[in-house]
């Protein structure tokens, strides 16, 4: 019966495998494999399965009288901390001896948020100008753990709460329901104007564990024959794999195209077919068995990858990928089964208590890391003060570089009298102080006239604001060069790549433009190409 095979308390080889197949994507997809540009949707493979799950234990408790919030929450304590203790142990270890300051503080400050399931927020705040590239941060992928963290707090106290003011599964139904059409349409509206936020807060991400949830629920209505599962299942790979193949980095996600993979898995739940030949087969067993650890030790190994320069090496990648599934082996056998066995033979109390102390024994350290400015004398002094550069900057930014409004404050740097104009974004901003250094007397002084993220291009427009005054800032910038003597030179500085190629540092708006003209473009095409160097030639000249 369908309603016996989504037991809660019944071991599903489909999910398992199911579990297979996203963290195969997500690995092939972060190692740079060609052919799976759309890996990282694993990632929302693993959301519904999640919801699934948790949905089918708090209603089962619900129902059966007898639900503890502080056992579920208990259970899902010991099932994901210690792996990602363990983790956070080793890479701030190795650190010590392997990163420089200003990258052993950020790992420092990223293993806290990450052991307090606040690392996806940290990340959304991160993204701007000055932010490390995202194959720098070793702990970039907990962000999903964090989601599903908060997920999983939130879960069972809004069930609890409907089902003591109606109980039964209808009410329930119907909340969820709810919960996915605001969850869904705010991600939909949200993801091509705040894209970083609608990929990693809660918000925009819990309709995807809401589905899951729905199928859970959903389910027992349905009688289904063995060959419309076969047919329900096939349709869910068909999704899935359209993803996997069909999209890349420059798709805005989520918003409706995570629709594709989370229908998907939702049909694969749906279908519930243990002897499965997609998800039953013995590699995609001990995958799945083994995919949080996966999950977990993947990121670091590419990481490493990156600083060693080796990410397009292909021998690299075939000995990062076989590293991969040695250590998510060894995560599982020496850390995952035993510590959640163990504990699980503990009170919840005495168990808590153990949890608590192993994570503080991490989160402290790296916490003092943090406050410590990454530790120096671990390096050579000169080593270490090169490394410091990357925290160089204009110290009067605060005051002389603008927000993208119509004018400046018209700082000049060095003495009074006039030699140049600087006009540009934030990189004008950051080199100003140079120009001014470079002058040859000690009156000579340098203008700026900068706005942040505003390339200095007549008529241009942003994708994203639409209360963007970069186009009037550049208008003002030229009526004010009207009244400057002619011999004064103007040297622009602009970060053209960014606008034209999209933000390198998210793979998530890579090769999305962040500006236009005539009309928005979705990818760095060769007509907006021609547009914008057009614009660029006719502001120049027009300077």
């Amino acid at each position: 019966m369908v309603k016996d095979a989504v037991s809660p308390s019944r071991f599903r080889a489909d999910i398992n495998g199911l579990r297979a197949w996203a963290v195969v994507a997500v690995i092939f997809y972060h190692f740079g494999l060609p052919g799976f540009g759309g890996g990282f949707s694993g990632v929302d493979v693993f959301f519904v399965i999640s919801g699934f799950l948790m949905t089918g234990i708090v209603v089962a408790g619900l129902e059966r009288g007898g639900f503890s919030l502080w056992a579920f929450y208990w259970a899902r304590a010991r099932r994901i901390l210690p792996a990602l203790i363990a983790l956070c142990a080793v890479l701030l270890a190795l650190g010590w001896f392997f990163l420089l300051p200003l990258d052993y503080k950020a790992l420092g400050t990223h293993a806290m948020f990450s052991l307090a399931f606040f690392s996806n927020g940290k990340f959304w705040r991160e993204a701007g100008y000055f932010d490390t590239a995202s194959h720098e941060k070793w702990l970039l992928h907990t962000w999903s753990l964090s989601v599903e963290w908060q997920f999983y707090l939130l879960l069972p106290l809004v069930l609890l709460a409907m089902w003591k003011w109606r109980p039964g599964r209808k009410p329930l139904t119907i909340l969820m329901v709810a919960g996915l059409a605001a969850s869904l349409a705010l991600s939909i509206v949200l993801t091509p104007l705040r894209p970083t936020a609608a990929f990693y807060l809660l918000p925009t991400r819990a309709w995807e564990m809401l589905a899951g949830g729905l199928v859970f629920l959903f389910a027992p209505m349905l009688s289904l024959t063995p060959r419309q599962r076969a047919w329900v299942e096939a349709a869910g790979f068909g999704l899935i794999l359209a993803t996997l193949f069909g999209v890349d980095a420059s798709a805005q996600w989520p918003g409706w195209r995570a629709l594709l993979p989370v229908t998907g898995a939702a049909l694969v739940l749906l279908a519930a077919r243990n002897a499965s030949p997609w998800t039953a087969h013995p590699v995609a067993q001990w995958l799945g068995t083994r995919s949080y650890s996966l999950y977990l030790w993947h990121w670091p190994v590419v990481v490493a990858l990156v600083y060693a320069e080796l990410q397009y090496d292909p021998l690299a990648i075939a000995a990062g990928l076989i590293l991969t599934l040695l250590l998510g082996q060894l995560s599982y056998a020496l850390v995952e089964t035993p510590t959640r066995l163990g504990l699980g033979r503990l009170q919840l109390n005495t168990g808590g208590a153990v949890l608590i102390a192993l994570t503080l024994m991490v989160a402290v350290p790296g916490g003092l890391i943090q406050m410590k400015e990454g530790v120096f004398g671990r390096f050579s002094p000169k080593i270490e003060i090169v490394s410091q550069e990357a925290l160089n900057r204009n110290p009067r930014m605060e005051t002389c570089h603008t927000g993208t409004g119509a004018g400046s404050p018209s700082c000049m740097f060095g003495g009074t009298r006039l030699r140049a104009i600087v006009m540009g974004d934030s990189h004008a901003n950051a080199v100003v102080s140079a120009v001014a250094a470079s002058t040859k007397r000690p009156d000579d002084g340098v203008m700026e006239w900068t706005s942040s993220g505003c390339p200095i291009l007549q008529g241009v427009k942003s994708t994203k604001n639409m209360n963007w005054q970069c186009g009037a800032f550049v208008e003002w910038a030229i009526r004010q060069l009207k009244h400057v003597p002619p011999d004064i030179p103007v040297v622009i500085i602009n970060r053209h790549g960014q606008y034209t190629l999209g933000h390198n540092e998210d793979p998530l708006q890579k090769n999305i433009p962040t500006v236009y003209f005539s009309k928005p473009y979705a990818t760095s095409e060769p007509a907006f190409l021609q547009e914008y160097a057009q614009h660029l030639t006719q502001t120049a000249c027009e300077i």
